[in-house]
């Protein structure tokens, strides 16, 4: 494809990026983690209050991508099936019909999803990891692009099951959504008020095919091999601060290159920067580290970026 076509794509990747920010008020740096972990072929849990626009987000950057949208609210009695599909019986026939669950979709909202037990939050792993789901035997590929975007409340709410360790390694990056400042609340009602807020731009601006065209780019920007030893560095520097308890795995190195591979592409530069990499860091960390005490991760991975020498 010739380099033109291409650059087009990127644009209306960063049109979309755009218009993430004009739906939700004060979502910038969240709009753009989200089109990161998509760019990286990985997954986003985003943790926010209730109300703070973690929905709309996920629906616009659907529309925008011209794919199929399913979201599934997260209670204690949903099952495997809910979220898989599962096998009908049909009686005039005697036949099974495969009836597909939310998860054959391109972009899954997961909302809530510690508000289900460990059981059926692990019915995702499959699906996040390998991009197929195994049903009575049976295997079947889910669509392309496949980005799954779960909301998390705060662990210590009524009703709520921590996420097991290798549910959370599957996420390429955590999103923190907070209230916004007083200033955007006032340009969020006002917008309201005077009626410039409208329903949701269903007009994609790019195709499924396109988003995996910009994925194979993104993962074709070069870095460099002291990169990648930074990248371990970092690593080990948290494994070390954080015990051999709640260990930091070898995807999550993987996710920390992949998406400082995005960041950069998204960045409209040639090659990766240690910038790029210390970017991305904390978020591809932070849902990683489960402190005993419910302490902040966030000294650990301050610690480790500031002890680790920059090549």
């Amino acid at each position: 494809m010739a380099a033109d076509d291409v650059d087009d794509k990127l644009d209306r990747l960063l049109l979309l990026r755009d218009r993430l920010t004009t739906a939700v008020l004060g979502s910038e740096r969240a709009g753009n983690l989200l089109l990161t972990a998509l760019l990286a072929r990985g997954h986003a849990l985003i943790e926010g209050a209730p109300g703070v626009g973690k929905t709309s987000l996920a629906q616009t950057l659907a529309n925008g991508i011209g794919g199929t949208f399913k979201r599934i609210q997260f209670t204690p009695d949903l099952l495997p099936s809910d979220i898989l599909g599962y096998h009908l019986y049909k009686q005039h026939n005697g036949d099974f019909e495969f009836v597909p669950g939310p998860v054959f979709s391109n972009l899954l909202l997961a909302d809530e999803i510690n508000r289900t037990s460990p059981r059926v939050q692990s019915a995702l792993l499959e699906s996040m990891n390998e991009g197929q789901v195994t049903i009575d035997g049976s295997t079947r590929e889910l669509e392309q692009p496949f980005l799954v975007v779960a909301t998390q409340n705060v662990t210590s709410s009524t009703g709520t099951f921590p996420l097991p360790e290798p549910q959370l390694d599957r996420f390429l990056l955590s999103i923190p959504m907070e209230l916004p400042d007083v200033a955007t609340q006032h340009a969020i009602l006002n917008a309201h008020a005077s009626g410039e807020v409208n329903g949701p731009t269903r007009d994609p601006l790019l195709e499924p095919e396109d988003i995996m065209l910009l994925q194979k780019m993104s993962s074709e920007v070069p870095i460099a091999p002291t990169l990648n030893e930074y990248i371990i560095s970092l690593c080990e520097s948290v494994r070390r601060s954080a015990g051999g308890k709640h260990t930091v795995s070898v995807r999550a190195s993987l996710s920390l290159m992949r998406a400082a591979q995005a960041a950069a592409y998204l960045d409209r530069q040639s090659v990766v920067h240690p910038d790029h990499v210390q970017d991305v860091f904390s978020h591809v960390m932070r849902h990683r580290l489960l402190p005993d005490d419910g302490s902040s991760p966030e000294p650990i991975l301050e610690s480790a970026l500031k002890e680790t020498p920059v090549p």
